[in-house]
């Protein structure tokens, strides 16, 4: 089902979601757990496609995107009630700090029961097809939060570029399909660095 947005309205909306968020006693915590360990929700795929990534001076300011797109998807889940449609195009950083965030399940749901709201993210309708300009950028901007910081936001067909050369170098020390296979023995010495 395709339902067109009034998407000044959604982004207004988003915006106040976003501020409820922010309102929250456990906004804080949310997002202190969500950055503690980085090391649990780091993929090849998402943040290993950032120009010089560094987890310190990058994941707060990705952190704030993450909470930006789950305030449209619950914004545009309240406008159609179709999750299908809320299951909006994110670029491939971004939507790895969505799943940091979400693995804070109890604290979101607090969040969401407290708001009465529901945050939308389902793996099964993820498509990765985001676009400079399209729905979600439009979205965005009519939420007023500016000019989206475009290191993070990287159009898929970048994000296919840069994992191109990610796999390239992954397979040279044994990483196959971004980490789906390993030919890897750990029981072999590893050379020293040289």
């Amino acid at each position: 089902m395709t339902t067109d947005l009034d998407i000044p309205a959604v982004g207004a909306r988003a915006a106040e979601i976003l501020a409820q968020i922010e309102a929250h006693p456990l906004y804080t915590h949310l997002t202190e757990s969500s950055l503690k360990y980085t090391c649990c929700w780091f993929t090849t795929t998402g943040y290993a496609t950032i120009n010089d990534w560094n987890v310190e001076q990058d994941s707060p300011k990705l952190a704030v995107e993450g909470l930006r797109v789950l305030a449209l998807k619950a914004a545009v889940l309240e406008a159609t009630g179709d999750e299908d449609r809320a299951e909006l195009l994110v670029a491939a950083p971004v939507d790895e700090m969505v799943h940091a965030i979400l693995a804070q399940w109890n604290v979101m749901t607090k969040i969401q029961e407290d708001l009465g709201i529901r945050f939308n993210h389902a793996t099964d309708l993820e498509e990765f097809g985001y676009e400079v300009g399209g729905e979600t950028d439009q979205l965005y901007a009519a939420a007023g939060w500016g000019p989206k910081p475009m290191r993070y936001w990287l159009p898929t067909s970048e994000v296919n570029r840069r994992l191109d050369v990610l796999g390239r170098l992954y397979e040279s020390i044994g990483i196959q399909g971004h980490g789906a296979t390993t030919s890897i023995n750990f029981d072999e010495p590893v050379p020293a660095a040289g």
